[in-house]
């Protein structure tokens, strides 16, 4: 039974690879669905968190918008999603970077990988 839900899994998760872990600037591109239109939006931010495992992982990426942070939790392999860019990569000692979210400002650059 369990071999069966897995196959399930695999099929509906395609070959997208995830080579992006917390504290990496991405560009998620999104298809957003407006009536009878279709468009393709950008988020860029820090990711903040990976969670789950297999088709029910996400991802939530945290981006400054004017002066207010907004994070979005992404279902990593969404069929909405359509490509997932790297701008940068971050150089942090967690997994979870829960503590961006008292910072503002400068004080929330995170290193880049060498």
């Amino acid at each position: 039974m369990h071999d069966i839900i897995r196959s399930i899994e695999r099929k509906q998760m395609g070959e997208r690879q995830v080579n992006y872990t917390p504290g990496d600037t991405v560009s998620v591109s999104f298809r957003i669905r407006e009536g009878e239109k279709e468009r393709i939006q950008q988020f860029q931010g820090v990711v903040v968190q990976r969670r789950g495992t297999g088709s029910t992982a996400t991802v939530t990426v945290r981006k400054a918008s004017g002066n207010v942070y907004v994070e979005r939790i992404f279902p990593i392999y969404s069929p909405l999603i359509s490509e997932v860019k790297i701008m940068k990569r971050g150089s942090v000692r967690r997994a979870k970077l829960y503590f961006l979210r008292e910072r503002t400002g400068k004080s929330t650059r995170i290193r880049e990988k060498k």
